[in-house]
This record gives structure tokens, sequence and C-alpha cells, in this order.
């Protein structure tokens, strides 16, 4: 078992490879972690949730076509200088707010191999410390801090965190399930195995993995030794199995589970109703929008 005593969790790692197959043809040039959520890139609130946690150290494990993505986290010098001479303080500082978010790093996963290689491509930058893993197409209300919630339980009980979520049990087939006993906490469960999009009549329970992990270092070695499992991918859910079944390797594995508010940008009728509900609770646009919203499900009815 993998001992971290007091460790701080500062590294937050995002796999950021994927074609964005679903929303083709509008991902065709342009990465789909770069589709607008009212006014930001879905990138930018994950970003964001992790800066918020304390994680101010972010890589993005990238593929090709994925420019895009470092430079919007990046200086842009010459828009900044537009704005300035303009007087339009409000855009300039919109625009700085993504530069200065984290100190970002990025590095290129090559083969799609799945998320387990993804995480695997982190190794030499996060080393042997605990790290948070955040799947883009997940996006996590602020007002709910999931993640603050996993790292805290991870410095307190060791090993490594997973976000659950309750689902329907004839949609478990679309997750990674987890096995789980309760604890002593209401909202803490141990993860006593997991299996990867299962069968409904076979999954162990109605608890889902969604797209937030907070692991153990010792996942690399196990990740390095996974062989590919269901659709030819190296899967995380595989390693984290493993962890689940032996706690000397790496600690043992508990589940955070989650009541709050999630948005699903992968999926396109999700990312619309994200895209709808935020900018519903936006102060600066919520109260047109609504009213322009309630009249057109009036008239439409």
């Amino acid at each position: 078992m993998t001992e971290h005593p007091h460790t701080r969790i500062t590294k937050a790692v995002i796999p950021a490879a994927g074609l964005g197959t679903r929303f083709l043809p509008a991902t065709k040039a342009t990465p789909k972690e770069m589709l607008p959520v009212v006014d930001k890139p879905a990138i930018q609130y994950v970003v964001e949730e992790a800066v918020a946690a304390g994680l101010d150290d972010v890589l993005m494990v990238t593929g090709r076509n994925k420019r895009p993505l470092e430079d919007h986290f990046d200086r842009n010098y010459e828009l900044e200088e537009a704005l300035t001479k303009k007087g339009d303080r409000t855009r300039l500082s919109r625009v700085q707010e993504s530069s200065d978010l984290a100190t970002m790093h990025y590095v290129r996963q090559g083969d799609p191999r799945g998320l387990g290689h993804a995480v695997l491509c982190a190794a030499p930058h996060v080393g042997h410390e605990p790290f948070a893993v955040l799947l883009g197409d997940d996006l996590i209300d602020p007002r709910d801090p999931l993640l603050a919630r996993m790292t805290d339980i991870q410095e307190q009980r060791g090993g490594t965190v997973v976000a659950l979520m309750e689902v329907d049990p004839q949609q478990i087939h679309m997750y990674g399930c987890a096995a789980v006993e309760a604890t002593g906490e209401s909202d803490v469960v141990k993860v006593t195995g997991l299996v990867e999009k299962p069968d409904p009549a076979d999954a162990p329970s109605n608890f889902a993995i969604i797209g937030r992990y907070v692991l153990d270092p010792a996942v690399f070695d196990i990740l390095r030794k996974t062989e590919p499992g269901r659709g030819g991918e190296i899967q995380l859910t595989d390693a984290l199995q493993q962890l689940a079944e032996d706690e000397k390797v790496g600690g043992p594995v508990h589940g955070v589970v989650f009541k709050g508010r999630r948005y699903d940008t992968g999926d396109r009728g999700d990312y619309l109703r994200a895209i709808v509900r935020l900018a519903c609770e936006r102060e600066d646009l919520g109260p047109d929008f609504r009213t322009w919203l309630r009249r057109y499900v009036t008239e439409e009815m």
C-alpha cells in the first residue's frame, strides 16, 4: 500500500484526445472540448473546477487537431492589445481569465488506446503523488463541490476515490458500475468491485462511475500491465478493479456518492439541456432568456 500522509493533492489530469464523433460535423476541425457552453468552452469549466478544488497544476492529455486547447489557455497578446485600446475591460478580463487559471501542461497520447492509456501518459508528470482525473464530458455545477469532497476523503482514507451516481438500473450498461459497502459516512461507500458497462441483469448495483477520480499513483504500475479490455482499449475500470481487490497494492477504493447537478456534454441532447440550464441561471442572461423560453414553450405546446 502506498502511503501519502498529509499530501495535498495539487495535480489534475484531463484526458482530451477523443475525436468527438457524436458531434460531427461540428468537431471535424474543432475539438469537442472547445464547443461552447453558453459563452465558455466546455473544457474551461473543467479546469475551473480543478482550480476551485485546489488543483492548480493541470495536465491535458491531447491528440491530433487539439492545438486550439493550448491556444485557449495561452495568452493572446494581439486580442488583448486590441481590447485594451478600445477600453473594453470586461471582455479583456474574460479573455485573460483562461490564461491565468492554472499552470497548464500538455502531453500527446498518440494512439487512442482508451482512458487507461490516457491516464498512463500522465505518469512522468504526476510522479509518485496522488492526483485527480477529470473527464471533460462531465460538467459538475460549481455549487456542488464534488472534487473537493473527493480530495478530502482521499487525504483522510488514502488509496483511490471515485465519483458515483445512482442511475436507472436499465441505464447502467452505459457506465462503469461499482459494487459497494456502506461506511460510517452517508455519502461515502467502500468499493469492493468494478465492472465496465455491465448488462443490467449482471450489474452489482446501480451506482455508476462518473468522470471524476482521485487516484493513488500505484495505478500506473497496474495500467502498464493491464491488457486491452472492452472495445480493445485499456480500461481504467479494470485497473481500479485490481486496486479494489488488493488494498496492499495501492490502498482501498472508496466512492463519493454524488447527488448534485451534473451536465453530460458528451451527449447532444444533454449538451443542449446543459446550455439551457446554465443560461437560465445566469444573472446577466437568465431573466430575458427565461421569459423567451416560457413564451416559446407555450407557443409550441
